[in-house]
């Protein structure tokens, strides 16, 4: 799991990283069911951008002090989205990972195009506790390093994360029955592997690996 540390730069950047990624996330699954015909979102006041349309208070503040956090998910109409498409839940649930891979992408250009030091970053987040303010590398690396594991965690396929709907349209038909009795306890789970280190072993690897083909 992340971690702030709960030193002002880290605290700071990650209320940025909240405010944006979470945005931005759950903006992009209420567009993409409208984009299929679902008017759910829209008429829940979701198609927005504004932050306080989609943080939740306690996965907010999970995300600022543990290291995992939630926003409130966006309602959407099945059936409204299955008339369109046997996939649209699919891209609806996709869409708020690729969201955060597109900021954290975006986010890395700075650092490809020598704009800002990724050793001055590394060095900043050893440092964190001499600053009031984060340096823009170390806001930078901890925006990328933030929506990744965002991403990450939601691709796990338990309910109530993106991921479940994705392998439920992406499995064989065979594993539907295994979904369907995991999908009441997806939540336990979750919890359990966040507190038990589990999420360390299973998006940590990964995490790195993407960490280093954006910035290197």
């Amino acid at each position: 799991m992340l971690t702030t540390n709960l030193v002002p730069s880290m605290l700071i950047s990650h209320l940025f990283v909240l405010v944006t990624a979470f945005s931005v996330h759950e903006f992009a699954h209420a567009w993409t069911a409208n984009f299929f015909g679902d008017d759910t979102p829209r008429r829940n006041g979701r198609l927005t951008l504004n932050p306080l349309s989609h943080l939740d208070p306690i996965g907010s503040l999970l995300l600022l002090v543990a290291g995992f956090g939630w926003a409130k998910p966006v309602p959407v109409n099945p059936y409204a989205l299955q008339r369109r498409s046997p996939a649209a839940m699919m891209w609806v649930s996709l869409a708020g990972p690729l969201s955060n891979l597109l900021l954290a992408g975006l986010a890395a250009i700075p650092f490809r195009l020598g704009w800002v030091s990724l050793m001055d970053a590394q060095l900043a987040m050893m440092t964190r506790g001499e600053h009031i303010l984060p340096t823009i590398s170390q806001l930078l690396y901890v925006f990328i390093q933030v929506n990744l594991f965002l991403m990450l965690f939601n691709l796990i396929p338990l309910a109530p994360l993106d991921g479940e709907k994705i392998a439920e349209h992406l499995f064989p038909p065979s594993w539907t029955r295994v979904l369907d009795a995991v999908r009441p306890l997806g939540p336990m789970i979750l919890l359990a592997v966040a507190f038990l280190g589990v999420l360390n072993y299973l998006i940590i690897p990964p995490l790195r690996l993407l960490m280093g083909l954006l910035i290197g």
